[in-house]
């Protein structure tokens, strides 16, 4: 109302126009004042000027995936003092969302000739440190040039993705450098638990062969749906939601490849997740190793 006196007054005047429209004339010089002098504004008003440019900038810097509890949490650990309610308000009036899930789709492809090692898993999806419990599943994205299929390497433990690799052909050497890579980056596999679903990728000769050959264990979901491994599929639905959907249409497998390397550099260094307590991967995972040294050196000392 208040732009719609500005534009009118010079010919009405504003006196006139407030007596049509729901608007005092001393609301509208005070609001007037404000503009000339912000000093004059609230606190309310002032810190919600300078919260808005906070908001926006975490919302920003986290690849606009976050709602508003994660881009409050975050505030938060920034030492930025702010109710959620408040964040909810700013960011509902600034048009700002997180990003939304869609359906998923299954990629692997199963085999039910093939013989499979046990289910050492049966749907737990806990561990109690890292290297203790890996989980590994496939998916796609359509591109211009055609389908690219992307295959992930999880730590259950702190949900960091240590290992993935992309490809335009769904084989099973792209589990298997997934796989490799998981393997440069965490040598040291004693008592590893490998767990996948029943895809042929997983159950071929080689991809065993390499599990054996690294001293790992391997498990395969023994029901054959979902569930089987939810985790994975929970890690890769929000690589659809946050990379795939948000910035798409795809041209070709380079993109898809710079797109998830940005992404899992972020998700694991920097993304806030529930089930740990809402910190990132990486943070997860130091506080557990500078907890076992303490312990060692008390140890030590006593």
């Amino acid at each position: 109302m208040v732009s719609f006196i500005d534009d009118h007054r010079g010919v009405y005047g504003v006196e006139p126009i407030c007596a049509v429209l729901p608007i005092a004339p001393s609301t509208y010089y005070a609001h007037k004042a404000r503009e000339r002098d912000p000093g004059l504004l609230s606190a309310r008003v002032k810190r919600d000027a300078v919260l808005r440019g906070e908001i926006e900038r975490v919302w920003r810097e986290n690849r606009q995936v976050y709602g508003a509890r994660k881009v409050w949490l975050q505030l938060e650990r920034e030492g930025v003092p702010v109710a959620r309610c408040t964040v909810e308000r700013l960011m509902q009036a600034k048009g700002l969302a997180g990003a939304v899930r869609g359906k998923t789709f299954k990629t692997t492809v199963v085999d039910e000739s093939a013989s499979r090692p046990e289910d050492r898993v049966n749907r737990d999806f806990t561990a109690t440190r890292p290297n203790e419990l890996w989980v590994a599943d496939l998916t796609y994205v359509a591109t211009w040039s055609g389908f690219v299929y992307i295959a992930f390497v999880i730590d259950v433990y702190s949900r960091m993705i240590v290992g993935w690799r992309a490809s335009r052909s769904l084989r099973t050497d792209l589990a298997l450098d997934a796989l490799e890579q998981a393997l440069y980056a965490r040598p040291h596999t004693d008592d590893l638990i490998h767990h996948s679903d029943r895809g042929v990728q997983y159950l071929s000769i080689r991809y065993t062969e390499r599990l054996a050959e690294a001293g790992i264990e391997p498990s395969v979901g023994s029901v054959g749906d979902s569930y089987d491994n939810a985790l994975a599929e929970s890690v890769i639905g929000l690589y659809k939601t946050e990379v795939i959907r948000r910035q798409g249409p795809w041209r070709h497998l380079e993109a898809v490849e710079f797109a998830t390397l940005d992404w899992v550099s972020w998700f694991n260094h920097r993304r806030l997740l529930e089930p740990i307590g809402y910190v990132p991967p990486a943070e997860y995972e130091e506080a557990y190793y500078r907890c076992q040294e303490e312990r060692e050196i008390h140890a030590g000392v006593n």
